[in-house]
C-alpha cells in the first residue's frame, strides 16, 4: 500500500507524460503534486486525470495578489477536486484570510469537501545569502516560524515548509497542522537546486506530515525501486 506521506512532484509538462509517470508508479504512489509548469502546459486535464484513477492532488500554483483576486481565483480552483492547494504566506493576512474563506465557502456550495490550504514561507531554493539580497530583516528561520504562526491565526491548514523549519512549526502550531516539506532528498539521491534540504527520514522525525519528492523518484533508472527505498527509510516512523 502507498505511503500517503510520500507526495511526488510531477514536472513534466505534457498529459501523455504525466499518464507515463503515473501509469509505471501504479500503486506505489497515491499523492501527486501538480505545479506550474505541468497546470500551465495541461491545464485542469491533469488534475480531472489523476483524480479519475483515485489519487491525491496536491494543486500547487502559489498565488500570490490583492486579497479578492486570489479568493475568486481559488474559487474556480476548488471546482477541480484537488486536496490541497498553495498561496504565499508573504501575500499577508487578509490575503490568507479571504483564501479560507472563499475556499470553504465554495466547497459547501458545491457540496464537496473543502480542499485545504497551504500557505508557502520562504521557498526551499533561497539560502540566507539570497534571502538578504531581496531584502530579508530577520533570518530565514524566524521569518518562517513568524509566517505559519499568522497562517495559523488566517485560518490556513499549514504550510510548505523546508525541512529545517518544521520542528519549530509543529511545536508552535500543534499535532493538526499541516507541514509539506519540500527539499528531501533520500540517502541515495543528489541535491540539485535545492539549498536547505535534508532525508525523508529526518524530516518527518522534525514534525512534517507530507514529504514531496520529485527528480529523486521520477528520474530514478527505476522509480518504483525508488519509492519502495524511500518507503523503507520511513516505515518505522510514526
Amino acid at each position: 500500500m502507498a505511503d500517503n506521506r510520500i507526495i511526488t512532484a510531477l514536472d513534466v509538462h505534457s498529459l501523455d507524460d504525466m499518464k507515463h509517470l503515473v501509469t509505471m508508479l501504479g500503486d506505489s504512489i497515491s499523492f501527486y503534486k501538480v505545479g506550474m509548469e505541468l497546470f500551465y502546459s495541461a491545464g485542469p486535464d491533469a488534475i480531472r486525470y489523476l483524480k479519475s484513477q483515485g489519487k491525491y492532488v496536491f494543486l500547487d500554483l502559489k498565488l500570490h495578489d490583492i486579497p479578492n483576486t486570489v479568493g475568486q481565483s481559488l474559487r474556480a480552483l476548488t471546482r477541480l477536486g484537488a486536496d490541497l492547494m498553495t498561496i504565499h504566506g508573504t501575500g499577508g493576512r487578509a490575503m490568507m484570510e479571504a483564501a479560507s474563506e472563499a475556499v470553504a465557502d465554495e466547497a459547501v456550495k458545491l457540496g464537496i469537501k473543502r480542499p485545504r490550504l497551504l500557505a508557502v514561507t520562504i521557498l526551499t531554493s533561497i539560502d540566507e545569502a539570497a534571502w538578504q539580497e531581496i531584502g530579508g530583516k530577520y533570518d530565514i528561520a524566524h521569518t518562517v516560524k513568524g509566517l505559519a504562526k499568522l497562517a495559523k491565526e488566517a485560518g490556513i491548514d499549514g504550510t510548505v515548509s523546508s525541512p529545517y523549519e518544521a520542528k519549530e512549526i509543529r511545536q508552535m502550531n500543534g499535532p493538526d497542522f499541516l507541514i509539506v516539506t519540500p527539499g528531501i532528498r533520500p540517502s541515495f539521491a543528489v541535491a540539485n537546486d535545492q539549498k536547505r534540504f535534508t532525508t525523508p527520514a529526518q524530516a518527518l522525525t522534525d514534525g512534517a506530515s507530507h514529504l514531496v519528492i520529485g527528480r529523486p523518484i521520477t528520474k530514478a533508472a527505476d522509480p518504483v525501486a525508488a519509492v519502495r527505498k524511500i518507503t523503507a527509510e520511513i516505515k518505522d516512523i510514526p
